[in-house]
């Protein structure tokens, strides 16, 4: 279609058709792919604005910055399941694919009529001994293999991305009609009009010639597919806009708010009140409403289990644009941006500024040795100085060289606090949280996602020095090529750098799911190693070495198992990424020299053409492999995105007072509660304690018992009534203040991998040594700290497992007492001691100096230890089922007479047990036979004895004490349930000598062995 070129021969005249033609087909792709880019940018930004309904992010990450908004899980899986659906329908979807393939073909066509026309050309001036060989010119060999490609790409992107066609499509096809008509219309004047004339110069036929007529009719095709094209999608359109009317007039006045966030502001669930999933249109698309019933038992599970998961852990990669990852991990930012100190802010300035020179030698370099290599043929004398000033630039370039090493010497502050800042605040904002996150999260998951603080710092660097600055290079070579080899070249490079980007992201995304699943067999691994060794006890307790061995194992095998499908999916890409580089290198290779053999270009352009290429490989390797890095930092950092949005369900009310002074008096009024919607846990809920009073709490397990201590140390917040403080209603009042005025002694006591003097003052840090004595000799703990070969520096270990679970709770007892609270939570304290340190320990408490106007609450077990309180309250279902002091319980002759029934019994069988033991030993003493059933002596030998000798009654005893143990230790414990609450060990009961860990069944063997000898001894002569 265009008019002879000879290279080498004359020029052809000059007119406007002919210059408007070669302008039209030089950018005619560029302005199409560049509008592609830009449009498909602008809309993927719009589209997820407008699926969000422009909702505000209510949640807020620690410091108040806002999140971005989470769409909830449930809504998330029904959009996947339907990103298969089109947009346009079937048929409709159909027939775009078919007319936008036969674009690609068109061109295809008119890239082999080119190549025929020059091979005939070429034959027929061979024949006729003509120097002057037929080209079409690089402005139309850009114009057809740039269209093809960018056509292919738009065929690629209709199969791949979801309601396909969109509004990026159109603008496309409509831009290029546009730019197909122009380049028609000057073919034409530039064939029939004054144009023309100045080929009959060089002795051409005037008359269009076949290939010409060839020419014209597929650019004729070409605007009949776009005009159908840009039809199709025009009616398409219309018939959306209607089915949405439709549609939308159905469902007017429903709530279509999808985009409310997971959670808000204040932590509370956002499901929709009526259970219903709304419309979403997505790529112009319109998707039907998904209601379902909230009534449905089973999808209120599904509900209840969204919400009580500590966080929500996606196994697949969800479908999300780069913007929206983008946005989203921009919420990191503030976090990271030193702005508090103005000197870090000049080192940022600093580093861009040296970037930006790094970006500056890059192109001086290759210049530079341009210049020296026209010196070497020019002017040998001045090569010295050029040789010189190249290697200046090579010294300077690169990321070892000099800039680069002193801009990564300025950023160690600034990467050491965006690392300070961001793994602080994550683990400031985990300590935030409230009990009922902590209660089902897994530690090992959530360290997992604390320590992704370093990925996310990493990912962000690299993206700033990295990934910025080699687009830029690569765009800047795209220029060079053009500049000094022109466009045909550029054109190359353009394509090969396009489809590496493309080949590698989209290889990437494919696999996404496969690193994603290696990351979360990664997590598992570590989850299950945690787990197993905070469990040490219990796996030795069950012999369960071999099981936790077999798990663990099992978890390192999906880890490598998930491991291997990446791996093989990054050589597969690497492999697919060679080819794509090494076919576009041929082409140009191939082209360069076929021109060299002409002698259009030389030899030092082929070699210097070579070297650029080697040089852009550099760039595009690096891509391919930061590519996969910036995934799998995105899929670390997810992870602590999500952990970001999470926020604590109960928070302190806006401008919230403190509550400055207590005495301690506590009222309840009609508190109601539940954990789960579906099951109440307190009901109508109604006492006081007067300052200075002694309050317990008894009950079967699950009455409610530590749910009351759990609302007054606000971990939760009721859901009807009041609880008041003094008259302020622990709502009104903030969380800190309130808990500074308590003290709790929990059942299960936690302590530091620290010194026992640690651990007592980390309740007080301002406290003297003689006031942590003190509180220990208060406790009953100070003389058994002091036996130890440390003393109080002695270490606990993990979790205190160093402790006996006696000294664990006496420890936690004086740590309360160092806090000097006026209201006082004992939460099975002392459900580990014995009855008579445990009377001392709570005498201290209430009559002693630390007991002094302080309020007292306690959860009893052993009912003995409870007769003094001023009153006691009975706890059944959540409601107080009696009330009163021990003499007026009794009297009433209800719930807590039979605990104290129970109780009574459990008592007398002990105390016959322990007189059973005394005399027991003191007639083995008699005896002069040890515990062990031998002799004192440490004789090895078997004493014999008659029936009814010293030692036979010994023995006798010894075996009614071994069943009164048992039978004490079986009523004492097996009570129904009505003496212990939830996780009480039992082991209570004994009044005897102190001690702190379980009691076995006293002398059962001995008595055993004493009765063998009896019996060898009746049998004796």
């Amino acid at each position: 279609m265009d008019p002879l070129l000879d290279n080498g021969g004359p020029e052809p005249v000059s007119n406007t058709p002919q210059s408007v033609l070669r302008t039209a087909q030089l950018l005619y792709p560029v302005i199409l792919l560049l509008t592609f880019i830009i449009s498909a940018g602008v809309h993927t930004v719009v589209t997820s604005k407008t699926e969000e309904q422009l909702a505000a992010p209510t949640v807020r990450g620690p410091g108040g910055k806002p999140l971005p908004i989470t769409k909830k899980k449930r809504e998330q899986e029904a959009l996947e399941a339907n990103d298969d659906a089109r947009g346009s329908g079937g048929f409709a979807w159909c027939a775009f694919l078919y007319l936008t393939g036969a674009l690609v073909v068109s061109f295809v066509a008119n890239g082999a009529a080119i190549a025929a026309h020059a091979m005939s050309s070429a034959n027929s001036s061979k024949d006729a001994g003509a120097t002057n060989v037929w080209w079409c010119g690089d402005e139309r060999i850009v114009y057809v293999v740039g269209a093809a490609f960018l056509y292919l790409y738009v065929l690629i992107t209709l199969l791949e991305w979801r309601q396909s066609p969109i509004v990026v499509h159109f603008i496309v096809w409509t831009l290029g009609l546009v730019g197909e008509v122009v380049i028609l219309v000057a073919s034409i004047l530039a064939l029939a009009g004054s144009g023309y004339l100045g080929y009959l110069s060089a002795g051409l036929d005037s008359s269009p010639g076949p290939w010409d007529t060839i020419d014209l009719g597929i650019a004729g095709f070409r605007l009949c597919l776009l005009v159908s094209l840009v039809s199709l999608y025009a009616a398409v359109t219309k018939r959306r806009l209607e089915e949405r009317r439709l549609l939308d007039e159905e469902a007017q006045g429903s709530d279509t708010d999808e985009g409310s966030p997971l959670l808000s502001g204040n932590g509370d669930y956002h499901g929709h009140a009526n259970g219903h999933a709304t419309r979403r249109t997505h790529y112009g698309s319109t998707m039907g409403n998904a209601r379902r019933n909230s009534d449905n038992p089973t999808d209120q599970g599904c509900q209840q289990q969204d919400q009580g998961a500590a966080f929500y852990r996606p196994d697949k990669l969800p479908h999300k644009s780069w913007f929206e990852y983008c946005r989203g991990y921009s919420v990191f930012f503030p976090y990271l941006w030193p702005s508090r100190s103005t000197r870090l802010k000049i080192v940022v300035v600093l580093c861009f500024i040296l970037v930006i020179l790094q970006r500056v030698v890059n192109i001086l370099v290759p210049a530079q040795l341009g210049i020296v290599t026209d010196t070497f043929k020019k002017d040998v004398d001045k090569v010295w100085i050029e040789l010189g000033l190249l290697i200046l630039y090579k010294l300077l370039q690169g990321p070892s060289g000099l800039l680069g090493s002193v801009r990564s010497i300025l950023w160690v502050p600034v990467s050491q606090h965006t690392y300070r800042a961001l793994t602080t605040a994550a683990f400031e904002h985990v300590h935030s949280l409230s009990l009922d996150f902590h209660l089902g999260k897994r530690t090992g998951e959530v360290l997992s996602a604390l320590n992704k603080g370093a990925s996310i710092n990493q990912f962000l660097e690299q993206v700033t020095f990295q990934v910025v600055p080699m687009l830029v290079d690569l765009l800047v070579a795209i220029i060079y090529f053009y500049i000094r080899f022109g466009s045909l070249y550029a054109l190359f490079v353009s394509i090969i750098t396009f489809y590496y980007l493309y080949l590698t992201i989209r290889m990437a995304a494919t696999r996404s799911d496969q690193r994603r699943d290696m990351v979360n067999a990664d997590r598992e691994e570590e989850a299950v190693k945690n787990d197993s060794i905070m469990s040490y006890e219990t796996v030795k307790y069950f012999n369960a070495e071999r099981r936790e061995f077999d798990r663990y194992g099992d978890a390192v095998k999906k880890f490598q198992e998930a491991e291997a499908q990446v791996t093989y999916g990054i050589n597969h890409m690497n492999m697919c990424q060679s080819v794509v580089f090494m076919c576009g290198l041929l082409v140009a290779l191939l082209t360069c020299g076929y021109q060299v053999s002409r002698g259009d270009r030389t030899v030092g352009d082929f070699v210097l053409l070579v070297t650029y290429l080697n040089q852009l490989q550099g760039p595009l390797n690096f891509f391919g492999t930061f590519y996969r890095t910036v995934q799998s930092a995105m899929i670390s950092g997810e992870r602590l995105l999500e952990l970001f949005k999470i926020q604590p369900t109960v928070v302190d009310k806006p401008d919230v007072e403190p509550l400055r002074e207590c005495t301690g008096h506590i009222k309840w009024n009609n508190v109601g509660f539940s954990y789960d919607k579906r099951r109440t846990a307190l009901q109508d809920l109604s006492f006081e304690c007067k300052p200075g009073t002694t309050t317990a709490f008894v009950g079967e397990s699950g009455g409610g018992k530590s749910t009351v201590f759990r609302l007054m140390f606000r971990y939760y917040n009721c859901r009807e009534g009041s609880i008041e403080i003094d008259g302020h209603d622990v709502k009104d009042v903030s969380i800190d203040s309130v808990r500074r005025f308590i003290g709790v002694v929990p059942q299960d006591t936690i302590l530091f991998n620290e010194t026992l003097m640690y651990n007592l003052k980390y309740a007080n840090p301002n406290a003297t040594d003689e006031d942590v004595f003190d509180a220990c000799r208060a406790a009953a703990i100070h003389d058994r700290i002091m036996s130890f070969p440390d003393g109080y520096l002695t270490k606990v270990g993990e979790r205190g497992l160093r402790l006996s679970g006696g000294e664990k709770q006496r420890v936690a007892i004086a740590r309360t007492i160092l806090k000097n609270p006026k209201i006082i939570m004992l939460d099975e304290a002392t459900s580990a001691l014995d009855g008579e340190t445990e009377q001392k320990i709570q005498s201290k408490l209430i009559s002693g100096k630390f007991g002094q106007d302080r309020t007292l609450l306690i959860i009893a077990h052993r009912l003995s230890t409870i007769t003094h309180a001023d009153q006691i309250i009975v706890l059944h279902a959540g409601t107080v089922a009696e009330r009163g002091t021990h003499q007026e319980l009794l009297a009433l002759n209800g719930r807590y007479s039979a605990m104290w029934e129970k109780h009574c019994r459990a008592e007398k069988a002990a105390e016959h047990a322990r007189d059973a033991t005394r005399k027991a030993k003191k007639l083995l003493s008699q005896a002069n036979i040890g515990d062990d059933g031998y002799n004192s002596m440490l004789s090895s030998t078997i004493l014999p004895t008659a029936p009814h000798s010293p030692v036979a009654t010994a023995a006798d005893a010894h075996e009614t004490a071994s069943i009164s143990s048992r039978m004490s230790s079986t009523s004492s414990s097996g009570s129904d349930g009505t003496l212990q609450d939830d996780g009480s060990d039992g082991n209570e009961g004994h009044s005897g000598k102190p001690d702190d860990g379980p009691r076995p069944l006293l002398y059962s063997f001995p008595s055993e062995s004493s009765a063998g000898r009896s019996t060898n001894a009746s049998r004796s002569p």
